[in-house]
């Protein structure tokens, strides 16, 4: 999986950030060109700024060969964690189209915390489309425990999406609709 918070998860790289004594550290939302997130992301890591590239692995088969490629989630975006100064660093790598503010910290850490597990358990995510409404449940037990997302009126019971609203997308988790509990 190619996460540059190098496993850790999100919120806790966030105050890590911080105790260093970085309290700029604050997510920035950066648009990039095309086909360019896993480039950014290394060119990234290399200048020690701390960013998240959330990838499925797809198997794809080309005749009689089988490769398996790791694709980003949210194509077109990466997820960076530190100062505006940063972010203008990133700006000068000529791989980002637009620098886009994060208004909400918290509810950005706690929806990358979200797919950082799912992706973490191995799930099977698939792109869906984004809810404005539906219920918030909480997956109670098995390897998804504790994963909060939304359950739409009109999709099958047994779809947990995973939002992040500021992206206006969403990816769809199949889950046993008994191991959900409204929040």
């Amino acid at each position: 999986m190619h996460t540059q918070i190098a496993g850790i998860a999100p919120l806790r790289v966030r105050s890590e950030l911080v105790a260093q004594g970085n309290p700029a550290a604050l997510w920035h939302l950066l648009y990039v060109k095309s086909r360019q997130e896993k480039q950014l992301s290394d060119d990234l890591t290399a200048m020690g700024i701390a960013n998240y590239v959330p990838v499925l692995r797809q198997t794809r088969y080309y005749g009689r060969r089988k490769s398996t490629l790791e694709l980003p989630l949210f194509p077109g975006y990466v997820f960076l964690l530190g100062s505006l100064d940063d972010a203008y660093m990133a700006d000068r790598t000529k791989r980002v189209v637009s620098i886009i503010k994060v208004a909400n910290q918290k509810q950005i850490e706690w929806e990358l915390e979200n797919i950082r597990t799912a992706l973490s358990c191995d799930a099977e995510l698939a792109p869906h489309p984004f809810l404005k409404e539906g219920t918030r449940v909480e997956v109670r037990s098995g390897p998804f425990r504790g994963l909060q997302g939304v359950i739409e009126s009109r999709a099958r019971a047994d779809r947990l999406i995973l939002q992040v609203e500021m992206l206006a997308r969403a990816v769809g988790l199949e889950i046993d609709a008994s191991l959900l509990d409204p929040v």
